[in-house]
């Protein structure tokens, strides 16, 4: 049986996931990996892409979600989507970042879900694209 960080990251997934539905985003894929870094869930709203990191945190627990996006974690991001863009050949569609937090009660149940588009920039990028 998975642990139980994994399983609450799962159902945080899900339903971040089905948020991003409800918003009228087609999800193009969940835990893509490149050599570069993982993305949690690639969607398309209208013409854009949207790289979504989605952090799931215990209501119980001191750190929220948007604490573990890091300027580290930023970096891995950006990498990660660079090389998906190369693999798709989509360097010229509109992308940004999205971070959906999802908090959850001790049992798993009862998820609040916020949603922050474009979450970030890249230092520097003038925008983040192109880097």
């Amino acid at each position: 049986m998975p642990a139980g960080h994994l399983i609450r990251g799962r159902r945080g997934e899900d339903a971040a996931a089905e948020h991003l539905r409800s918003l009228g985003m087609d999800i193009l894929t969940r835990n893509w990996r490149g050599r570069r870094g993982e993305l949690d869930i690639v969607a398309r709203h209208g013409d854009t892409l949207v790289f979504v990191e989605v952090k799931t945190r215990d209501r119980a627990g001191m750190a929220t979600p948007f604490d573990a996006l890091t300027r580290e974690k930023r970096r891995r991001l950006s990498r990660a989507a660079g090389e998906y863009l190369s693999r798709h050949d989509a360097w010229d569609t509109p992308c940004r970042f999205d971070l959906v937090a999802v908090t959850v009660g001790g049992d798993g149940r009862g998820a609040e879900i916020e949603h922050i588009e474009n979450a970030f920039v890249l230092e520097g990028s003038g925008g983040w694209q192109p880097w």
